[in-house]
């Protein structure tokens, strides 16, 4: 594998994160987090977005980061599976406040949501989605063509 991903053992035990970086480079350890709104922030959750912690995600970030994850994946528990769009004020939160790759995940429902999420929160470096591709609802290369079509750099 070129990377792991870790998330709820990692808040149970964030010296995970330090072990994994030592052992294996910063650039193979994303730390995933669940991210609920919450007073004005986000809070992390557990177990896919069931178990609060108390945690702010923006201070869970900066301390994955600080601890050795080389990316965070950022998945807005408010948004997933809504297929409204991403959460851009999450993003743009957390991406702003860490120097790592930020993968946006959960809202994704057609390829303009993609094209907002990339053209409003500069500083994403990837947009997750599951079941707009697995349901066939965007196709990846129609996807990847919209995006080239609004001047965003994909790969086609």
């Amino acid at each position: 594998a070129d990377k792991i991903s870790v998330n709820s053992a990692a808040v149970r035990n964030p010296a995970l994160i330090n072990a994994a970086a030592q052992r294996f480079g910063s650039q193979c350890v994303v730390c995933a987090i669940d991210a609920k709104r919450r007073d004005g922030g986000w809070e992390v959750y557990l177990n896919g977005g069931r178990i609060p912690t108390g945690i702010d995600a923006l201070a869970w970030a900066r301390e994955a980061v600080s601890r050795g994850a080389g990316e965070i994946l950022l998945t807005s528990m408010d948004c997933d599976g809504q297929k409204n769009g991403y959460d851009l004020e999450l993003t743009s939160v957390i991406s702003q406040n860490v120097n790592v790759p930020v993968i946006a995940s959960g809202g994704a429902g057609c390829a303009a949501d993609f094209v907002t999420l990339f053209e409003r929160v500069p500083r994403v470096s990837a947009g997750l989605a599951a079941s707009i591709f697995h349901f066939g609802e965007v196709s990846i290369p129609a996807l990847k063509h919209a995006l080239a079509d609004d001047g965003i750099n994909v790969r086609l």
